[in-house]
């Protein structure tokens, strides 16, 4: 696969208004939404799912890492655990959600919401939701052992 950028990234679901519960940094963050969304390359098969914390500024947008705060990392991968979740029973809608009901959830955090909501405002989205749902399907095995290891050392942490 070709190196992937921020402008390959497709959002498919997003949280927006990220920056009201963007940890310290919240009501003045740079950070405007999370997304998970799918890189194309190719073939359905070749779809890899990704993420990207979208800010303020353009030049994020260029090939050079970017540092995340720890409580981003996390509200990524809270975004990521509800993403999943939905997607064990999106087959039941014929777009794999529900266009009446594109917000799937609202998460508490430091007395706002981290909305969780399909992006809309993607053109493509029926297909893409297609995509995004086959590139969860290609890399179940390597996502569940990670989430199985991140429960494991969450419950030796204690929680």
């Amino acid at each position: 696969m070709n190196k992937m950028t921020a402008s390959n990234h497709k959002p498919i679901i997003i949280s927006e208004n990220y920056d009201m519960v963007d940890g310290r940094l919240a009501r003045s963050a740079d950070a405007q939404s999370l997304s998970l969304g799918v890189v194309q390359e190719g073939s359905l098969r070749s779809a890899m799912v990704t993420a990207k914390v979208s800010t303020n500024t353009e030049e994020n947008e260029s090939t050079q890492s970017q540092v995340l705060p720890l409580h981003r990392v996390l509200d990524l991968s809270i975004l990521i655990c509800r993403t999943l979740t939905h997607f064990r029973d999106a087959y039941r809608y014929e777009h794999f959600y529900d266009p009446e009901k594109p917000v799937l959830d609202r998460i508490g955090l430091q007395g706002a919401a981290l909305n969780v909501a399909v992006c809309t405002d993607n053109e493509n989205i029926h297909e893409d939701m297609k995509r995004f749902s086959q590139a969860l399907i290609n890399d179940d095995e390597l996502i569940g052992e990670r989430l199985r290891t991140l429960s494991r050392l969450l419950e030796e942490m204690g929680y």
